[in-house]
Parts: C-alpha cells; sequence; structure tokens
C-alpha cells in the first residue's frame, strides 16, 4: 500500500486505535487521530512527526467531527482510509440497564461512526477513492451474550449500515470492511471501557457472573495479539479487494460458525412454516 496514504482513526488513544495509530507511523504513513482529550493522545502515541495530526473530538457532535476532516484535509490533502474505533462496552441485563445508559452506548458507538461516515464520504467521493474500516465485534454477528444485549444491538446496528454503505459506496470506487474481533488483549474490559449498571438487580446472578468473568478473569488474559490484529488491518488496506466481512482470532471464527449453524438449523427445522406464508397460486 502507499504509505503516502492518509488515515483517519477515531478512539486512537488506547486499545486497537492506539496500536493501529503507532504501526502506521513506524511504516510511514500519514495519520490523523482523534480522542476526546488531544494532550492525553499525544503522550500515548509518544510522537510529535508531521506525520502525525493529533485532533481532539467529540463524536456525539457534529461539527466536532466535520471540523476535525477538515483540518486532516487541510493537512494531508486527502484522507484514503477511515478507521470508525471509537467506542465502549456495556454489560447489564435489558432490564437493569435505563433507556439514558442505553442511549449514551448507541450515541457512542452508532451514532458516532455515521456522524463520520456523514462527514468523510463527501472527500472520497470526490477522490473516488477510499476505504472505511468500522470496527464491529464478534457481539455484532451473534448476540449469544447474557448481559452484553445493548452493546450487542449497537454492533449489530453497525453491522447493518456497513452493509448498506458498502453498497452506496461501490459506485464511488470506495471499500466498506466491517471488523468483527473476539477477545484481544487491550484495556476493553477495564474500567474506563466497560460500564456496568447503575442499578443492579439482584435476580439476575448469570449476567452477575457474565460480568465478573469479563472484569476479573477474562480480563489480561485475552487470545488476540493486538499487534497482529492492527497488521492484518493495514494489510487488508493494500488489497485491491478486500473483505467486507474481516473476523479477528481464531474464537470470532469458531463463534461466528457457531452463529451460521444455529441459523442454518432453523432454517432447515422450520422450512415447512417458512415457506408456507405464501399466497396460493391462483386457478389456472
Amino acid at each position: 500500500m502507499d504509505t503516502q496514504n492518509v488515515w483517519f482513526v477515531t478512539g486512537a488513544s488506547k486499545g486497537l486505535g492506539l496500536s493501529l495509530v503507532k504501526q502506521l507511523l513506524n511504516g510511514g504513513y500519514r495519520v490523523a487521530a482523534t480522542s476526546r482529550n488531544a494532550d492525553e493522545l499525544r503522550r500515548a502515541v509518544g510522537t510529535s512527526s508531521d506525520d502525525f495530526l493529533p485532533l481532539a473530538v467529540d463524536l456525539k457532535t457534529e461539527s466536532s467531527v466535520a471540523d476535525a476532516v477538515e483540518k486532516t484535509v487541510s493537512r494531508f490533502g486527502r484522507i484514503d482510509v477511515v478507521v470508525n474505533n471509537a467506542g465502549y462496552g456495556l454489560v447489564g441485563g435489558l432490564e437493569e440497564l435505563s433507556d439514558a445508559e442505553a442511549r449514551e452506548n448507541f450515541e457512542v458507538n452508532v451514532f458516532g461512526t455515521l456522524n463520520v461516515i456523514r462527514q468523510v464520504m463527501p472527500q472520497l467521493r470526490a477522490q473516488q477513492s477510499g476505504h472505511i474500516f468500522n470496527i464491529s465485534s464478534i457481539g455484532g454477528f451473534t448476540g449469544a451474550f447474557p448481559g452484553f444485549g445493548i452493546y450487542c444491538a449497537t454492533k449489530f446496528a453497525v453491522e447493518g449500515f456497513s452493509e448498506s454503505l458498502s453498497a452506496e459506496a461501490k459506485a464511488f470506487g470506495i471499500n466498506v470492511t466491517i471488523v468483527s474481533p473476539g477477545y484481544f488483549r487491550t484495556e476493553f474490559l477495564t474500567s474506563g471501557s466497560l460500564a456496568v449498571p447503575q442499578n443492579p438487580i439482584e435476580a439476575y446472578q448469570t449476567v452477575r457472573e457474565v460480568q465478573a468473568a469479563h472484569q476479573q478473569q477474562i480480563n489480561g488474559n485475552q487470545p488476540g495479539d493486538p499487534e497482529k490484529a492492527v497488521a492484518a488491518l493495514i494489510r487488508v488496506a493494500s488489497e485491491a479487494n478486500p473483505p467486507l466481512h474481516l473476523f479477528l482470532g481464531q474464537d470470532a471464527y469458531d463463534l461466528a460458525y457457531q452463529k451460521i449453524e444455529a441459523v442454518r438449523n432453523d432454517l432447515e427445522t422450520w422450512k415447512d412454516v417458512t415457506v408456507s406464508t405464501g399466497f396460493e397460486p391462483a386457478n389456472a
């Protein structure tokens, strides 16, 4: 891939976003990166290279996103690859989580991503080129995780509009890739990235057990190497025909096939009911 390409990465102060920015800069790419706090982002990345543009952005505010995109184009002249990485986890039963808690997760994970898409698309369309990576989760493909219903719903939404975006953007030479990682060893399961219910309900013991497992046993022991994940992303960005769906991790691969087989089983088991719902053909 042309190392003169310009990358625009959200949620870059930690986790996969930070690993990605560092690898890109080490590889000679030009990178605009966003975080809520630009100083924190500068410290995390640890460079003042002319190829690096740190930006303080509130993804929930479209004017803030628009300003960041404008500054990126002003500095580098273009945007080639967009990585919508910003987001946070939310664990809690659907009954436990308040309307405000659920909506806030959607504000960041879904509407924040849509704000970026709306602002970068005019630039990419004008160029007749570009590649948008929307970072989802294996939880955006299968929702079989008690306690992660709202989070999974946000990622299902990302996957749904990303598939439509791919169909819409193809005419302009723009590629779209949905990235669905499994468990990677980042800060995602720490308190700063994983919200919990303000008013837990005692009856939901299964949810509490899942919450405890993620915060205590899984955190720090995830099987995925974030450096390998972002290297895979950079590689896919160089492909002439990149995938729409990119799963990362053996766990994501296995869980995706479990979902596919479960759907296939339901389709075949209930086929008679499924296909019996049409109008009867008119008499000849």
